[in-house]
């Protein structure tokens, strides 16, 4: 792993979003190879960033919430497929709702949290008790099993679910059965008006493109099952260690928890338990995202690389997939066609091409007046960021290929068209957004 290339990554997301602070762990061939954080975790007065500093994970928690359920399951204590009317009987229609459908959200129940930012009556405490008494019983959004929507009041009752069976609180339980077995020793609750939290990040926003400023913090209570969980990277790295290497549960448990869940009608989502399941370019990578007010996280894990990327931030308006993009495209082994462009690209820039990559055509149209033109305009660029192909097709005995490519300060666009392995055509423009 080029670890220069990904603090100057890093570095250059920090200053294009103005986020206060990342913080970064980077799991290669199934182990810790890199946990380094950038930036202020808080800014007044101001506190540096470290990779010992927690930062709110918000719904990167429901990977832990699911995965108490199945520990659960394993010990013969509740099964996937029991209604909740088990341990909620007060309940209306959302009592025929299973656990197995909570953690897919394919429930029916009402979120109780779809905006971006914190209504009035989130800033004010509250139960897990009230809000399933004000938000499941309600009539549900659609009829189980038959559509796909995000809950949060979903992993509120499987949290409370975990509470009743095992008869502790849920993140005692996570305590003892995940956080100590794998060593993710900071794991806590995140609870930002303690002394314990005083020197770990603080949450920031900001409105448009106005000044940052500190963001309000949810009510106790509001978070609990679904998003209440902070940690440094390097104990969520931890946890994507165990799910790579399959060690915390059973085999039954992991073929389930990474299989996406499919609605009466026969449409898969590309959701699990608790975990965004989807192919990407070729490979399986499964994961979360979480937002809350003032944090941001993303956690990819891609198991048959045995490799993945945390990265969390105390803002709420720039996106860390972004920056997790391209921290793939720096440690991530490209496929063979993005190798192919690849090379291109850094040819092109260096003004030397490689004519047997090029078909005859595509030689006859990179004449060396095209090629200057190319290098004098593309170098000053500085290195690719991100190649990413977004859409492959065939026409007229070539195969298409249109391809995203991200330098410091441009976004270009490539259009490859290829037979037999030879570039025909590889002609770039800046992309216009």
């Amino acid at each position: 792993m080029d670890a220069a290339a990904v603090d100057g990554i890093a570095l250059e997301w920090l200053a294009s979003t103005a986020a206060p602070s990342v913080s970064i762990a980077i799991v290669q061939d199934g182990r810790l190879a890199y946990a380094k954080a950038y930036g202020a975790a808080r800014l007044n007065p101001k506190v540096r960033s470290t990779p010992s500093t927690r930062y709110a994970i918000d719904s990167v928690s429901k990977e832990f919430t699911a995965a108490a359920i199945l520990l659960l399951a394993e010990q013969g204590r509740l099964s996937l497929d029991d209604p909740i009317s088990h341990w909620f009987p007060e309940l209306r229609a959302a009592g025929a709702v299973t656990l197995r459908q909570l953690l897919t959200h394919t429930g029916g129940i009402r979120d109780y949290w779809p905006q971006d930012f914190l209504t009035p009556e989130m800033t004010r405490p509250t139960t897990a008790s009230g809000l399933i008494d004000e938000w499941a019983q309600r009539p549900l959004d659609f009829a189980p099993a038959t559509d796909w929507q995000y809950s949060n009041t979903g992993y509120v009752l499987a949290g409370t679910v975990v509470e009743k069976v095992s008869g502790e609180p849920l993140f005692e339980f996570l305590h003892r059965h995940v956080f100590q077995p794998l060593h993710m020793a900071h794991a806590t609750l995140y609870s930002p008006a303690t002394e314990d939290f005083a020197h770990d990040a603080a949450p920031y926003t900001r409105h448009g493109l106005g000044p940052v400023v500190p963001a309000p913090t949810e009510g106790p209570g509001w978070l609990f099952g679904a998003a209440e969980l902070a940690m440094q990277p390097s104990d969520l790295a931890s946890w994507d260690i165990s799910l790579i290497d399959r060690s915390l549960l059973k085999a039954e448990s992991y073929r389930q928890e990474f299989e996406p869940v499919i609605l009466a009608d026969g449409r898969a989502q590309n959701y699990a338990l608790g975990l965004t399941v989807q192919t990407v370019h070729g490979r399986l990578r499964i994961g979360h995202d979480g937002a809350g007010s003032g944090f941001l996280a993303d956690n990819r894990i891609w198991p048959k690389e045995r490799a993945a990327i945390v990265v969390l931030t105390n803002n709420d308006w720039a996106d860390p997939g972004a920056l997790s993009d391209r921290i793939a495209f720096a440690v991530l082994e490209p496929t063979p066609e993005e190798a192919r462009v690849r090379t291109l690209f850094r040819s092109i820039q260096r003004g030397t091409v490689d004519r047997g990559m090029l078909s005859e055509i595509g030689n006859f149209y990179m004449t060396p007046a095209v090629l200057e033109d190319l290098r004098s305009s593309l170098s000053p660029l500085g290195p690719a960021r991100l190649i990413e192909l977004e859409h492959e097709s065939e026409r007229g005995g070539l195969t298409t290929r249109r391809w995203k490519i991200l330098c410091r300060n441009a976004r270009l666009e490539a259009v490859e068209r290829s037979h037999a392995g030879k570039f025909e055509e590889f002609m770039i423009a800046k992309k216009e957004d």
